[in-house]
């Protein structure tokens, strides 16, 4: 045992594998004792906040203010600010007034605000232009304006007994705060989905679902595909025929479409994620038995099989005792398998929208399907289903590695 365990873990992609798959449950188990928050819950009022710190706008108010006293600090504010949309537009302007194209470099902040202030008159009309274009340029305009402005912003806030607004100070342009002095400061490295839920929080939570539900599939099918395969391949004569006749009946049918046929039949109350599980390991069985067969077929006449039969021992002691032990590795590496193929198989179901129930508990394929239905993927919202895609391939490339590497230390022809 000692020396088969050395010879796997002397194997380089089992270790990859191994390690990659160790470094995700390690993640999934400790990351909800930092975060004990529900993956569920809404922070955001609001659909797709990006990656980045949040800081509130309360808190920095009132946090200690510095003066900094940079040169570029306005253009480097409305540079920040200036949308893509807001470009075209001082493009389209400035072409219009006669500027050539070649002259003009959106991407350039400092030039455009100079040709847009040089050439900017609100009672010019361009070819083309309608009254809500040219009530869009003064608003630019304004907005602009505001920007550049180094008079101080005042705040204020709204007086219950007078119904009226007082101010209660001011904010100078060349203030600045420390984000560390913050106390109030959510940093989302994921940023937030559809439902302004935090992503990565969700992620984690989604990533040890679907691993429930991979080793709970996997464990049924590879059970129920290991005693199939152990009886028909020993026993053989009519029970084999039987066995193989039901075991060719779900080949017939594809799984998948069993499955999606199983899962519709089943409510969405009742499709919880142990349910899906149970359902996708009683429809996946069916390569183990046929594998477990053949392997067995092999075995049921060596020298130690019929030296058992001699001594009177019994079938189930031959099976478990005298066969079993020989395909042990066999059985692991279709373990493997099957829980890639269940996570992968959850996915596919719960972006056809018949995965678990969705007020539960969130999976990496409930995630694709939120993603999909809000359309992140034609918005650019690539944080909503991009981690998801690399978490689902991290976990099949790692499990796929293990499985290699067992495979070439179990099997004689391919070791080097």
């Amino acid at each position: 045992m000692k020396h088969t365990l050395r010879q796997v873990f002397e194997s380089g992609k089992f270790v990859s594998g191994f390690a990659i798959f160790v470094a995700i449950l390690l993640v999934v188990t400790i990351y909800p004792l930092l975060v004990p928050e529900p993956p569920l819950r809404i922070i955001g009022q609001g659909t797709f906040f990006e990656p980045g710190i949040y800081v509130n706008v309360y808190d920095s108010i009132s946090a200690p203010h510095f003066t900094l006293n940079l040169d570029e600090a306005a253009e480097r504010r409305i540079a920040g600010r200036l949308a893509d949309r807001d470009r075209g537009a001082i493009l389209t302007w400035l072409v219009g007034v006669g500027i050539p194209e070649s002259e003009i470099d959106i991407a350039n902040t400092e030039q455009l605000l100079d040709q847009w202030f040089s050439n900017f008159d609100p009672t010019v009309r361009i070819p083309g232009m309608t009254n809500a274009d040219r009530n869009y340029y003064i608003r630019l305009n304004s907005s602009i304006q505001g920007l550049l402005s180094t008079e101080d912003v005042i705040i204020a806030h709204a007086n219950e007994e007078t119904a009226s607004l007082e101010a209660a100070g001011t904010i100078r342009p060349s203030a600045y705060v420390n984000v560390g002095q913050i106390p109030n400061v959510r940093i989302l490295p994921l940023g937030t989905d559809n439902f302004g839920r935090d992503v990565l929080t969700e992620l984690v939570k989604a990533t040890a679902v679907s691993l429930k539900i991979g080793f709970v599939a996997g464990i049924i099918a590879t059970t129920i595909g290991l005693i199939l395969g152990l009886v028909s391949g020993y026993v053989g004569g009519f029970v084999d025929d039987v066995l193989m006749f039901i075991t060719n009946m779900f080949i017939v049918i594809p799984s998948f479409v069993l499955l999606i046929l199983i899962s519709f039949s089943i409510s969405q109350e009742q499709r919880g994620a142990v349910t899906i599980a149970v359902v996708i390991g009683f429809t996946s069985w069916v390569w183990t038995a046929r594998a477990v067969r053949s392997q067995v077929i092999s075995l049921r006449n060596r020298d130690h099989v019929n030296l058992s039969k001699l001594s009177g021992h019994s079938i189930a002691h031959i099976i478990f005792r005298d066969i079993l032990p020989y395909i042990a590795s066999y059985v692991v590496m279709a373990l493997i398998l099957q829980i890639s193929s269940a996570i992968l198989a959850e996915a596919g179901l719960s972006i056809l929208g018949l995965g678990p129930k969705t007020t539960e508990v969130p999976t990496l394929g409930l995630m694709m399907n939120w993603a999909m239905i809000y359309q992140a993927h034609i918005l650019g919202k690539w944080w909503a289903y991009l981690p998801v895609i690399i978490v689902i391939a991290l976990i099949a490339f790692s499990m796929n590695l293990m499985n290699t590497g067992l495979d070439q230390v179990f099997n004689p022809a391919l070791r080097e």
